[in-house]
């Protein structure tokens, strides 16, 4: 029953036949299933889905293929009786081609008689099962020698003896008394072999290749694959939209339920990324309005977010970005950031109008003073995720999306902020615009006299609805004004409490500064003493490739023995079904045995001896009901020791297992012995769990080994004698028969009794035509062994591969522990020991970051360096990177959190967030000294006149991302470790920059005051040229 709707999907590959790729593999987004409980019921249930669901659901737009497995589907079998073959001197390969001469259905082209055109068709298709055995496979002729005429009795003879049918009496008779000379036979004349004569014809079901089961009982699937460049959630809700169209047409006997959607999580994902931008940008908007106290300018300010998102979208959708969880995730990180700059412009401006500038003036004035500095701060934001463009692997694939979405929204940011900020803050104070009084009414012409009464009742009812609306507007607005009155003095007053600490600490750090300036070496050996008590705790910090995503489900996969019936691993799985149906924790469970699931995206494994359970998890179940039901679903495999169990969630994206080791070497018996041993002391480690090895018995196999010289006496070949093999134990599929309007296989294939046993297929007869049949062990050795095992090459050398998964610890330790025990227990000679799966593509990922991190770097330090047009204050702001470190190392520890690709990602953006406040802080310093202020005074009053913008700045971003590092929804194993990061690294980079800056500025600049005075000369005059007119204007 049911259906299983598309995932997520990162997609690339052809559009309609292109399937989604996931895993490596292909990926089926969507499953159907039936119920039935008879033979009858399950051969109907796949006939509708295939007939039926699947005409009818393909054509939804973005449904690139559907694939259907389970229940029984029909086949016409001819069941071969080897003995009358031989007898008759008839080879298989006749009987097929005689079908598939017969049953044809084939245009002869066109015919014009006159003023009629005709289709010519040749139609002589098989109508039921007795018209298929009805059909003559070969004639016996009869000569006129006595030779012929009695190998014709005999063979006539055989036949009488084997049917016992008049026909075959009658010409055995006849053939007879030609034989003794009493009769001779027509020259035409001879014995038909008919198919039904040497072959039993039945309507039958397919071997089966998968069981199928939802609940305990059979089902049908329907796998629907998506088109590569589909949207999943698009996809899925047209899915739901023609499924329930399909409802209403299903036979009584069946039901459609969907048991796997995975736009569930999509949404789920998105919704709770667009909950936690909402939340944060409200608290950003909070923390201005507690700085600021005035509505008009957290107004002016808080407009950057809408805006700049706004228009994100639109350059997202001009580049083709979809709004996916990454996407999301990073206008969730611009809601912190986007304001930045806009409160730094307007706070120059009220600096502005403070120095007694007008309104307009102020405007531009403030602007311009911190515009180069803004235009640097965002742009060392997006020179930090240019690198990532360079990255590979996981954290190319995942965060390009994301960088880019950053990147658009701080670059609106940046413009909002010197564009619509101060025009915003030049309309408060300014007198409002005189509109000239309206010209008197022209009089009336006499004739409207008469229509006066007409006008002023007309006038008066337009007076009334006026009057009305205005009314009603007015007090819409006056409630709209004593709500906003009421919850500004509320907020106002909140305020004033919580900006006491705020005035508390900037009246410490005014009289700290100096301090910290009078002893350089002790705020840097502080620095630096903390900097190393940080790195100190880095090993402490696990490392992972990417946090896993909870979904609420997870899937184990059992493998038995080489060689298990279908059947056997059926009767296992139904048995831990039902032993755990009435889990608490469990909703649902489904359960493939075989190799036709489409569950998989990339189905490495498979084969009559697997079977994979999907456990769907219970809604609002406690966090730990994943745990808690795999220890179960563990406890009840250590009753079935011949069974390899495994467990994993359904992954998103393209990962091996956490742990796979690859054993190397020549010596195929050194790699088995090295790979069972390194698999038993995994075994013996409680650490690792679900190990398997690739170095295992093989299948069990019947070869046959050719006697190519005794073949070639008997005028036989290898190849004639394997295809005689392969058609009467595998069969071939020689023609379709139509059935009630639909076709279907024709199989022919030795009947079950000669092929039962090793015995039956020593004894298939190799050389039917010949009058003395040879039998398969004559020309060939026929022997049951154990096929080869899974041989994994790489390098032109062997591999044997060890995976395992993690029951607790983090990556990196996982893998020293394997390296400790190998070093304890050193592998045979001529085997090599290399560790992949997910550590080596969490170690090509480091490799990548960390050349990102150190392009970025670069980047950065360009970026200022023409800004400041010297090369030694980007050196000094760069200092706040380390800083930066410490912090994001204390809350990854304090957090519990692990070092993983997501944290490599904050490490990097943490880059172009913490240089900000540097750079507006060194800036005012310069701008100060540029104005004839000692460098000393110019530090002290600079980093305090700067701690307003910077403490405000801090605490919006800070607060922008608190609710991604506390998101608990769906996705935030993703969101949460950079969020952590960047809030740890900001915060203490903060702090450290307010005093480590201003005592390196103050060492390693030793230039002159009288050099920034001449520097600052000419950009004066040619500001008091640009501005001849400024004053005069803003004065008027």
């Amino acid at each position: 029953r049911g259906t299983r709707c598309p995932r997520a999907s990162r997609s690339r590959t052809r559009r309609r036949a292109r399937h989604d790729r996931c895993r490596g593999g292909w990926r089926p987004p969507a499953s159907a299933r039936a119920s039935a409980n008879a033979a009858g019921a399950l051969t109907r249930l796949r006939r509708y889905a295939d007939e039926e669901l699947t005409k009818r659901l393909e054509p939804v737009e973005g449904v690139a293929a559907i694939k259907v497995s389970g229940g029984l589907e029909d086949e016409v079998q001819v069941l071969i009786d080897q003995q009358r073959l031989a007898q008759l001197d008839i080879p298989i390969e006749t009987v097929i081609e005689r079908l598939r001469q017969e049953n044809i259905n084939a245009s002869g082209g066109r015919l014009e008689s006159g003023s009629q055109r005709f289709l010519v068709r040749t139609v002589n298709q098989f109508a039921s099962l007795e018209q298929i055995g009805d059909m003559m496979v070969t004639t016996r002729a009869q000569g006129g020698g006595n030779s012929a005429a009695q190998e014709a009795a005999a063979a006539a003879a055989r036949v009488a003896a084997m049917t016992g049918s008049a026909d075959a009496l009658a010409a055995a008779a006849t053939a007879s008394s030609a034989a003794s000379g009493d009769g001779a036979s027509s020259p035409g004349g001879g014995l038909a072999v008919r198919l039904r004569d040497i072959a039993t014809i039945q309507q039958g079901h397919k071997e089966r290749e998968a069981i199928i089961r939802l609940g305990g009982e059979e089902a049908v699937e329907l796998a629907v694959y998506k088109e590569g460049d589909a949207n999943t959630v698009t996809v899925a809700d047209a899915m739901h939209a023609a499924l329930e169209r399909v409802r209403a047409d299903l036979p009584p006997d069946a039901e459609l339920t969907v048991v796997e959607d995975q736009s569930i999580f999509i949404r789920q994902a998105l919704a709770d990324v667009r909950f936690d931008a909402l939340l944060g940008g409200v608290l950003a908007i909070l923390i201005i309005f507690f700085f600021l106290r005035d509505s008009w300018s957290t107004f002016v300010i808080s407009l950057s977010l809408p805006v700049s998102i706004v228009a994100t979208f639109f350059f997202m959708q001009q580049l083709g970005l979809s709004l996916n969880v990454m996407s999301l995730g990073g206008l969730a990180l611009a809601t912190g950031l986007v304001v930045d700059d806009s409160i730094v412009v307007l706070e120059s401006i009220a600096k502005a109008r403070e120095r007694g500038l007008g309104v307009l003036a102020a405007a531009i004035e403030g602007a311009r003073e911190v515009s180069m500095a803004v235009v640097a701060s965002t742009l060392t934001i997006v020179a930090v995720f240019l690198p990532l463009v360079f990255v590979e692997g996981v954290a190319g694939q995942l965060f390009k999306d994301q960088a880019l979405t950053v990147s658009i929204a701080i670059m609106v940011s940046l413009a909002v902020s010197l564009t619509l900020v101060p025009m915003l803050s030049s309309l408060k104070g300014r007198a409002p615009m005189a509109f000239p009084e309206e010209p008197a009414r022209a009089p009336w012409h006499p004739r409207s006299r008469v229509l006066k009464p007409v006008a002023a009742t007309r006038r008066g009812i337009g007076h009334g609805v006026r009057g009305a609306a205005f009314g009603i507007g007015w007090l819409a607005v006056t409630a709209f004004r004593a709500a906003g009155r009421v919850v500004g003095r509320a907020l106002r007053f909140i305020g004033t409490w919580v900006m006491k600490p705020y005035d508390r600490a900037a009246a410490g750090y005014a009289r700290l500064l100096p301090r910290a300036m009078a002893r350089p070496r002790l705020t840097l050996g502080t620095a630096a003493a903390v900097f190393v008590a940080a790195m100190a705790l880095v090993p402490l910090l696990g490392l992972d490739l990417i946090p896993q995503l909870a979904q609420d489900r997870f899937e184990m996969t059992v493998k038995l023995p080489a060689g298990t019936r279908l059947e056997e691993t059926d009767a296992l799985m139904r048995a831990v079904q039902a032993r755990h149906a009435e889990d608490p924790g469990i909703h649902a469970l489904y359960g493939v045995s075989g190799s036709g699931t489409r569950l998989d995206a990339s189905p490495t494994e498979s084969g009559d001896n697997i079977g994979k359970l999907s456990v769907v998890l219970a809604r609002g179940a406690p966090g730990d009901t994943e745990e808690t039901e795999t220890e179960r679903l563990r406890a009840t495999m250590a009753g079935y020791p011949q069974a390899e169990v495994k467990f994993g969630r359904p992954e998103l994206f393209s990962f091996s297992k956490p742990l796979e080791i690859e054993l190397r070497g020549r010596d195929l018996d050194a790699l088995q012995v090295a790979g069972q041993r390194l698999a038993a002391m995994l075994g013996e480690n409680d650490r690792f769990a679900d190990v398997e090895s690739s170095v295992q018995d093989g299948f069990p196999e019947i070869q046959i080994r050719f006697d190519q010289d005794r073949a070639a006496a008997l005028g036989l070949t290898t190849r004639q004698i394997a295809d005689i093999v392969v058609r009467n134990v595998r069969g071939e599929v020689a023609t379709r028969y139509s059935f009630r309007d639909r076709k279907i296989d024709v199989l022919v294939r030795a009947q079950e009794d000669d092929r039962a046993s090793v015995a039956d297929i020593r004894n298939l007869i190799v050389n039917p035509q010949s009058s003395r049949p040879v039998t398969l062990e004559s020309v060939a050795e026929v022997e049951t062994t154990t096929g080869p095992s899974e041989i994994h090459r790489a390098d032109q050398v062997r591999v044997a591969v060890v995976s395992a998964n993690l029951r607790y610890g983090d990556l990196g330790s996982a893998v020293a522990a394997v390296q400790a025990m190998v070093a304890e227990n050193p592998l045979p000679a001529g085997v090599g020991l290399h560790v992949g799966g997910q550590g080596e593509e969490l170690q090509d990922s480091v490799n990548s970051l960390l050349f990102a991190f150190a392009l970025a770097i670069f980047l950065v330090y360009l970026v200022m360096a023409s800004q400041f047009e010297s090369l030694l204050h980007p050196f000094v702001i760069l200092f706040t990177v380390p800083l930066a470190l410490v912090g994001a190392v204390l809350a990854l520890v304090l957090t519990g959190s692990t070092l993983s690709v997501v944290v490599f990602i904050g490490l990097i953006l943490l880059v172009g967030i913490v240089v900000k406040n540097a750079i507006i802080l060194i800036d005012k310093v310069n701008q100060l000294r540029e104005t004839g202020v000692a460098k000393y005074e110019a530090i002290i009053e600079g980093a305090t006149s700067r701690l307003r913008p910077i403490a405000m700045t801090t605490l919006t971003a800070l607060f922008g991302f608190m609710p991604l590092a506390l998101a608990t929804g769906e996705g935030a194993e993703i969101r949460a470790p950079m969020a952590i990061t960047i809030i740890g690294g900001l915060a203490v980079s903060t702090l450290l920059t307010l005093l480590v800056i201003p005592v390196m500025y103050g060492l390693l600049d030793r230039r002159p005051d009288a050099h920034y005075v001449r520097r600052a000369q000419p950009v004066a005059r040619a500001d008091d040229a640009l501005d001849g007119g400024l004053g005069e204007g803003a004065q008027a």
